[in-house]
């Protein structure tokens, strides 16, 4: 029964965020991902790189709809997705013949580095799963994947949540960077 008990949560749900508050979060969201699917339309789509990938949609949650949140901040954002990269790409290097493996292990061990290296951020956890089981272009980019798209979106994002986020009086962002 005490386990279950626990299930119930020990606090109310947080209360709604004011019609402003949403817009600004929109606005930034869509002026993040907005730069980088323009980039990755208009300057990298003729080389076979990609820029746009699905965690930085999470990232832009994040950044722009929870910047004093510890998990947006620029460490874990960068660190993150960077770590997460890597170890993904490692993990199929090892075992590419048995990917429902190396995808469990890739989560697995890019949540332990990000609690080791306090990088922790929810987003990579796609990163990570991506540099698994994505096609035949991810695969192609080996550790590249790490620094394009990985790192240079996450960096886009930072820019811009660091010149929006902070155009705004009742934003501050980041709150910590180390």
């Amino acid at each position: 029964m005490k386990y279950f008990s626990k299930m119930r949560g020990t606090t109310k749900s947080p209360p709604a965020v004011g019609v402003k508050e949403v817009f600004w979060s929109w606005l930034g969201a869509m002026l993040g991902i907005l730069l980088i699917g323009c980039l990755h339309y208009l300057v990298l789509a003729g080389v076979d790189l990609i820029l746009l990938i699905p965690p930085f949609g999470a990232s832009a949650v994040l950044v722009f709809g929870a910047p004093k949140s510890p998990l947006a901040q620029p460490r874990n954002l960068i660190g993150g997705h960077a770590f997460a990269a890597l170890v993904g790409v490692a993990c199929f290097k090892v075992f590419p013949d048995c990917l429902w493996f190396a995808a469990a292990l890739a989560v697995a061990t890019s949540i332990a580095v990000m609690h080791v290296t306090r990088t922790l951020h929810p987003p990579a956890g796609a990163t990570t799963l991506i540099a698994v089981i994505g096609g035949e272009q991810i695969h192609a980019l080996g550790f590249m994947y790490a620094f394009i798209p990985v790192t240079a979106g996450a960096l886009i994002l930072l820019l811009v949540g660091l010149l929006f986020n902070n155009a705004l009086q009742t934003r501050r962002y980041p709150q910590f960077w180390f």
